[in-house]
């Protein structure tokens, strides 16, 4: 089962995965590993999808092969206009990050659907993809993405940081409680 269980991780991650990680994960050796990360690699070939290792990292993505289509699916998706969900996280991740608090580096994916009320996966993958926003390894935990705007973003808002926003302070404010209101909700009882 390791390599379904490896190409499922790398699937279901969506982005690169560190091998020390996926070792854990699977419970065996970097040895055993590498050894995997071959099995899977060669079912892969003539299909859509192909493994991209490094030394530290594996990914799983699409094959170059069907990169024309591939490039069209972008082209058209691209094309369309932000619908309400990609606009309501865009507001998320603008209004819960930067301003004062310097601790704030970002809105975490689990932040943006509890404000939200529903997955936000979608809508994050949509603004990804255009550039207007980008993820980073959330400092205090290794295994979440924190999602903030790119500069592209802020230069075509016309401002130079988010707290430039109308009505920042107010509904930073409100973004925030609705995030600590989650966290007291979440928090273990003794």
């Amino acid at each position: 089962m390791p390599p379904a269980a490896l190409e499922a991780l790398l699937f279901a991650a969506g982005e690169p995965f560190q091998k020390k990680q996926l070792s854990k994960l699977l419970d065996i050796s970097l040895e055993q590993l590498d050894t995997v990360i071959g099995v899977l690699g060669r079912s892969l070939k003539d299909h859509g999808l192909t493994l991209i290792v490094t030394d530290t990292d594996v990914e799983l993505r699409t094959a170059p092969e069907a990169s024309d289509i591939v490039k069209k699916l972008h082209e058209d998706e691209l094309a369309r206009d932000l619908g309400k969900g990609s606009l309501e996280t865009l507001a998320v991740i603008a209004y819960q990050t930067g301003g004062a608090d310097v601790e704030c580096s970002g809105t975490s994916r689990g932040e943006i659907d509890w404000v939200r009320g529903v997955n936000s996966s979608a809508s994050i993958r949509t603004l990804l993809l255009r550039g207007i926003i980008e993820g980073r390894e959330d400092e205090h935990d290794k295994r979440r993405v924190r999602y903030s705007l790119t500069t592209e973003a802020l230069a075509h808002l016309g401002i130079t940081r988010t707290a430039d926003l109308p009505r920042f302070d107010e509904l930073q404010d409100s973004t925030r409680a609705i995030v600590k209101e989650k966290e007291i909700t979440d928090a273990p009882t003794i």
